[in-house]
């Protein structure tokens, strides 16, 4: 008997001091007690978007605004098969209570892991915590041209999550950029990952490693612990399905469009990765000719948004 197929629409709602609101699951339902993010199923012929607004307005007597997708997260259950239509939205009217009797609270984004949800929530929980923009740093010779780049991306443009890919330093120049560059990400509140293997976290206590797609695929499981957070390279289908396997956190995509570097190259576009895209078990960013100016598009084809070198690290070639 095929399972029957469960259509929800959930919000991340966002109030004026970052924080985003839960709610807690009644005890007499399916997984009650357990805490998610609001919303309800879809009445027939209804979108998403049109469920959202009337299920807040019901569950919590709020009128939403303008909202973004966020996240769609595809999960099985024994009797079921559940689509999650996450959107995230800071606009809103009213004042959120629980007009159903469910408890509500704004919690800190940092502190949702420390909530019990229900499994299909989890990569909802790293999508909120996720940054729009990720930067990957340039290869550059001079420390100081590295400084001061990583300096101005993090100062000028607010980025957030950073990859620090640094292939042709020697161990102990790695070394030393690595430093600062944490230095540097810790002082912005970013988060710094290493591009390379698990190693690095034992040299660098960073945020986490980021996976070349050959990495990835020759793994069995889980390289680092749980409380660290691990992306990968993906470039296909098989391989966004490895990194759902091993529990990466998120994934970059790519490549979206054609490249300097890569002139020539196979693309993907925009509608085949939207097909790999909605059905990844995380968070996704587009790489690939990329830059911030798609980030709408990105968010609307289901990606959590954009990863790029050139439009943080070389500015002025991209804007000229």
């Amino acid at each position: 008997m095929p399972k029957r197929r469960v259509h929800v629409a959930a919000a991340a709602i966002f109030n004026e001091r970052g924080q985003v609101l839960i709610a807690r699951r009644p005890s007499i339902a399916d997984q009650g007690g357990l805490w998610e993010f609001p919303g309800g199923k879809l009445a027939p012929f209804e979108t998403g978007l049109e469920a959202l607004r009337r299920e807040l307005a019901e569950e919590l007597g709020v009128t939403i605004g303008r909202a973004q997708p966020l996240i769609r997260v595809h999960h099985e259950y024994p009797d079921k098969h559940i689509l999650l239509d996450v959107w995230e939205t800071h606009d809103y009217e009213g004042e959120p209570w629980g007009r159903e009797g469910q408890a509500v609270r704004w919690v800190e984004v940092g502190d949702l892991e420390r909530y019990p949800f229900p499994e299909a929530n989890h990569p909802i929980i790293r999508s909120v915590m996720l940054p729009r923009y990720y930067l990957i740093t340039g290869e550059e010779e001079e420390d100081a041209h590295f400084e001061r780049k990583l300096a101005r991306a993090l100062g000028e443009d607010g980025i957030r999550l950073v990859q620090l890919r640094a292939k042709t330093l020697e161990a102990d120049r790695w070394q030393e950029r690595a430093e600062r560059a944490l230095a540097l990400c810790r002082q912005h509140g970013a988060r710094l990952i290493l591009n390379g293997g698990p190693e690095l976290l034992e040299r660098i206590d960073a945020d986490g490693i980021h996976l070349p797609s050959t990495a990835l695929l020759g793994l069995e499981r889980r390289p680092i612990a749980a409380d660290k957070w691990l992306s990968a390279s993906a470039h296909d289908q098989a391989q966004v399905e490895q990194a759902a396997r091993v529990s990466c956190d998120f994934i970059t995509l790519s490549p979206l469009r054609e490249t300097p570097s890569h002139p020539g190259a196979i693309t993907m576009g925009w509608h085949d990765f939207q097909q790999l895209v909605e059905y990844a078990a995380m968070p996704v960013y587009a790489l690939g000719g990329v830059t911030r100016h798609d980030s709408d598009r990105a968010r609307a084809v289901g990606a959590q948004g954009i990863a790029s070198i050139r439009d943080y690290w070389y500015p002025d070639t991209v804007r000229s």
